[in-house]
């Protein structure tokens, strides 16, 4: 039987068995031997808050009651790595799974690139998908706050994109001291007010472009405070709903500020025709196989692949204590 790691439902974590089968037409089997997860979307399925705004109408592109975001079981894991009957090394977007078999076209070819690097392209897409949409621009200072995966890209790539300075803010020492070793200026949000560091930091002008993949309310109030007259926040974050406490009538109100919503796959891209997500996939490619993009102090030791249903909830429960989950085949 064939194992893949799914959520059933909220909060319950186990094994889907399914009979193996050969491959069909263009398909692929592949050997695994590694794979991440995407931490903070797939949170919202396995703790189940994305399901209270009802199910998703693509066609109305509007949440409607009555049914779930995503039908259970969901199949947990991210990107995954193996290495072809051929004995190519590749890289696909899938589940944690022991057998896959997968379609050809969906298979990228490592070319020597590490498979922690690589790990870099999913939330590499979304974090140049947001510093996009930010209008972020040569000698800008920039500020990321959740220094996720996505968001230690997001240091990264504005590096590369030629920021001044770039700002880092969470409250976990382990992944400032991350970004600190990308060359961000980090702030600890829970000493003080690190809209007001952010202020001070940059002479009182403020940031250019602030970059939200926290999910926390507190950072949203923090970037209106830090980001300067006529800035632009850019919300990345899939986060729970908020509750009470955002305040648009302070610096926000006075200060002009633009939010601009991020998600780097949905399509058509605000440059559209010229820019899509497979433009944007490609030039995160680009900037992995240059260097510009690194994962090797972003991705966890893995664990195995037989103790998932014993790790993926530990790790659930203390996402404090995880950058990128990755597994061992």
């Amino acid at each position: 039987m064939a194992k893949r790691l799914v959520c059933s439902s909220p909060g319950i974590i186990g094994w889907l068995d399914s009979p193996e089968r050969d491959p069909r037409p263009g398909e692929v089997r592949v050997t695994p031997t590694f794979g991440v997860e995407k931490h903070g979307t797939m949170a919202a399925f396995v703790k189940g808050y994305a399901n209270e705004r009802g199910s998703w109408d693509a066609k109305d592109r509007v949440h409607k009651p009555g049914g779930v975001l995503w039908n259970y079981p969901v199949p947990l894991g991210n990107m995954q790595f193996g290495v072809t009957e051929q004995g190519e090394e590749v890289a696909w977007w899938g589940p944690f799974e022991d057998t896959p078999i997968i379609d050809s076209s969906k298979l990228r070819g490592l070319n020597g690139i590490h498979w922690r690097h690589a790990s870099m392209l999913d939330p590499g897409t979304f974090a140049l998908g947001a510093l996009r949409d930010g209008g972020m621009r040569i000698g800008d200072d920039v500020a990321v706050f959740g220094l996720g995966a996505i968001g230690l890209a997001a240091v990264q790539l504005a590096h590369a994109a030629g920021a001044h300075r770039v700002f880092a803010i969470d409250p976990i020492s382990q992944r400032r001291q991350v970004a600190e070793g990308f060359g961000a200026i980090t702030i600890d949000p829970s000493d003080g007010d690190a809209g007001m560091a952010l202020r001070e930091l940059t002479e009182m002008r403020g940031v250019d472009v602030g970059v939200d993949f926290s999910g926390s309310w507190h950072a949203l109030q923090a970037a209106f405070r830090g980001v300067g007259y006529g800035g632009t926040i850019t919300y990345g974050a899939f986060p729970a709903p908020f509750p009470a406490g955002i305040d648009f009538g302070g610096e926000a109100h006075m200060n002009r500020q633009r939010i601009v919503f991020s998600r780097a796959c949905s399509d058509p891209n605000p440059d559209h025709p010229r820019w899509d997500e497979t433009r944007i996939i490609e030039s995160v490619w680009h900037f992995i196989q240059s260097g510009a993009l690194k994962g090797d102090a972003i991705i966890d030791e893995p664990v195995a692949f037989a103790t998932l249903t014993e790790a993926y909830p530990e790790i659930a429960a203390h996402p404090e204590l995880h950058l990128k989950l990755s597994v061992r085949y």
